[in-house]
């Protein structure tokens, strides 16, 4: 009887793998330490070594399968990534397949954001629920979508691009080819952006932003307002759309929900009546970048 599975999670700088067991229990953790831009041989090459390790610590025998959670868009039939902005070097190539190949075992790929919010469903914030979205606020602004307690692909494999929907018809323009995306009104950069714009700094963070904001800067104030709002709009939609009972917020710019939570929530309110009439629940998630590494490790046991 298989015993524990290998979650590894790739993100935009580093990778991380650990291998759990079924009820969720850590037993190891290694981190690679090959660095992204170095290109993609020696990424699969540190790839198969970390999950070597895990294995050979763990045993062979008791490995029910392998997880893989990468940034971009995921052909999950083909196994394939067909786009990352930051792992250009892996799009389309058969990683799945190569990684199968050289672990002789079952490798499952997932997107990243997708991994994070089915490991929230397995060990985080949604253990008692089937069906929830999160979001996740970096950068820019990721999904994943629980249904059931599995993910929801779409038929390609490309659903829960949760950043891209259009909150401000007339907005920024996205590299996506839209305007008005989530992720430009309501990530961390856009943040930096609104303050930059706002004469508050030309190298400010999030987190800069923030403190001023705390230190009573009132431009630095609306801009988590206008975050807030922006939020909000997505949120209500989703909410609209799914009625799922919760919906989970994750990244650093959760540091900042004093702030931007109470605009959300009030335009939350303001555009859903699921909303304001029933239990439907927004929270923080909490396994902050464990998820990805749960997630991934979650695969192999819930399946697609």
């Amino acid at each position: 009887m298989a015993e524990y599975s290998i979650g590894l999670d790739l993100g935009g700088t580093n990778l991380r793998a650990g291998a759990i067991d079924k009820s969720g229990k850590l037993l190891e953790k290694v981190s690679g330490a090959t660095p992204l831009a170095a290109g993609r041989e020696p990424v699969l090459d540190d790839m198969v070594a970390v999950i070597s390790q895990l294995r050979s610590r763990c045993g062979r025998d008791g490995l029910a399968g392998i997880g893989v959670g990468v940034p971009g868009f995921i052909r999950l039939k083909d196994g394939v990534i067909g786009n990352s902005n930051n792992l250009a070097f892996l799009e389309n190539f058969p990683i799945r397949d190569e990684l199968e190949r050289r672990l002789g075992a079952q490798v499952i790929l997932e997107n990243d954001a997708n991994s994070a919010a089915l490991g929230e469903k397995w060990m985080g914030a949604g253990r008692k629920v089937d069906d929830l979205v999160l979001l996740t606020l970096g950068t820019g602004i990721g999904g994943g979508i629980i249904s059931g307690g599995k993910v929801l692909h779409g038929y390609l494999g490309m659903a829960a691009e949760l950043g891209h929907l259009t909150v401000v018809p007339n907005g920024n323009p996205c590299g996506c080819g839209n305007q008005g995306c989530l992720e430009k009104h309501a990530s961390a950069l856009a943040i930096v952006n609104m303050a930059r714009l706002l004469g508050l700094g030309e190298n400010l963070t999030a987190a800069d932003v923030y403190a001023l904001a705390k230190q009573g800067n009132e431009k630095a104030h609306t801009v988590f307002i206008t975050m807030g709002q922006a939020l909000g709009i997505g949120l209500a939609m989703l909410v609209n759309t799914f009625n799922f009972p919760l919906y989970l917020l994750s990244g650093g710019v959760l540091a900042a929900w004093d702030l931007f939570a109470p605009p959300m929530l009030a335009e939350m309110r303001r555009r859903s009546y699921t909303f304001r009439t029933t239990d439907t629940r927004v929270e923080q998630a909490t396994l902050g970048n464990e998820a990805g590494l749960y997630g991934a490790a979650y695969l192999p046991w819930v399946g697609r």
